[in-house]
Order: structure tokens, then sequence, then C-alpha cells
């Protein structure tokens, strides 16, 4: 016996409409340049292997130099009119401008921001040591935060602490600049040294250390 709906007149069923993804389609061609028959235009203004300007050929004849040489026909700037190629060797391109990258990556210094922190009330040796470290800091490359910390009654010394931090200013002056001048943020007073642009590190041997004039507790 044969199904019989129970609506024959009803609508038809629905089903859900499928979705598809919105945006670019990616490109999924790597090559960040067309070469050969990817280059699709009627003409293009050719620069041979040379560097030599050869003028505007046909497309099919610039890939036929670039064969008959065996090596590529790369487009350089496929905005101009007409796009401009280049009879190249594609894969010796490449290599060169991924080593040339790598090259520059290795080169690329990056910059620490070394924190070192005092209270007003620290001892003479200890202010010499952590001079040390600042200078050391700034003599490697890297940025150093210096930090002076309030606490309770010790707020009443923030002269003090301004004077500090221009001492050691100072004292570094012959391979810092200060990025960033002493600034009171709540019960720290804040300073950023950096290493001077273009500055030459001193040369080896004992840093110059004078004695930091500490906060009078009297």
């Amino acid at each position: 016996m044969a199904f019989t709906p129970s609506n024959p007149a009803g609508p038809p069923p629905s089903f859900p409409r499928p979705r598809f993804p919105r945006g670019p389609v990616p490109n999924q061609n790597k090559d960040e340049h067309r070469i050969n028959e990817r280059i699709r235009v009627p003409q293009v203004r050719l620069i041979d292997e040379k560097g030599a300007q050869v003028g505007v050929v046909p497309t099919s004849e610039a890939l036929q130099m670039a064969r008959d040489r065996g090596l590529d026909l790369m487009e350089v700037s496929p905005n101009a009119q007409p796009p401009v190629c280049k009879i190249c060797d594609y894969g010796k391109f490449k290599y060169e401008k991924k080593k040339k990258e790598h090259l520059a990556r290795k080169k690329q210094t990056v910059i620490k921001v070394k924190e070192v922190q005092l209270r007003p009330q620290t001892e003479e040796h200890d202010l010499d040591y952590k001079f040390r470290n600042v200078r050391q800091f700034l003599v490697d490359g890297d940025k150093a935060k210096i930090t002076i910390m309030f606490r309770g009654r010790e707020i009443t010394y923030v002269d003090q602490g301004f004077k500090m931090m221009k001492q050691l200013a100072e004292l570094v002056k012959d391979i810092a600049v200060i990025e960033a001048h002493p600034k009171l943020e709540g019960k720290k007073l804040i300073m950023i040294l950096a290493p001077a642009p273009g500055g030459k590190k001193p040369a080896p041997g004992p840093s110059p250390v004078q004695p930091i004039v500490k906060p009078n507790q009297g």
C-alpha cells in the first residue's frame, strides 16, 4: 500500500538554507609575483635579465624571450600601464629575498626594560650596587626603569627622591638619555633611562661610580 501524506495540499517541507563563508576567497597561490603563464595582459613593459629596458612588447613575445634564456618572466609592477615585467631566475630571486629577510631579522635589536627599585632608606653600598646594575643595563643596550618606593611617612621625602633621580641621571649621562623624566605616580617616583642613540659603549674598565647622596632621614 502506497504512503499518502496527511496533508497533500499543504506547503512543501522546508530545509535549512546552506551557509557559505563570507569574506574574500583566500589566494591559493602563495607567490608574491605573477610569473610566466599567470601574466595574462596583452602586452608588458619589459626589462631583461641584465636590467636593460627592452620596451613595450607583446606578453607572448616577452614570455618566449624568457624561455629562450632558460629564465622566468616575472611581473614587478602590476599597476603600471602596461604592467612592468622582468626576465629573471624566479627561484634564485625568492632565495635571495628570503636570505635578506633572515639577515634583517637577525640584525633587529630587542630592547628590554630592566627595573631597579630603590627606597629612601637604601644603604649606600646598596645604592652603589644598584647604580652599577643600571649602568650595565644601559651598556648592554637595554632601558632602565628606576622606581623609588615611598611607604607611610616616607612620602615626606619625595623632594629627596627627585634629587636622587637627578644625580643618577647625571652619573650616566655619558651613555644614556632620560626617556621619561621623574614623575610621582601614587607613592612611586619613576624615571626611565634609555641608551644614548648612536652612542659608543665605554671602554672596558671600572664604571665611573660616584657616591649617591641618600635622603636625609633626620
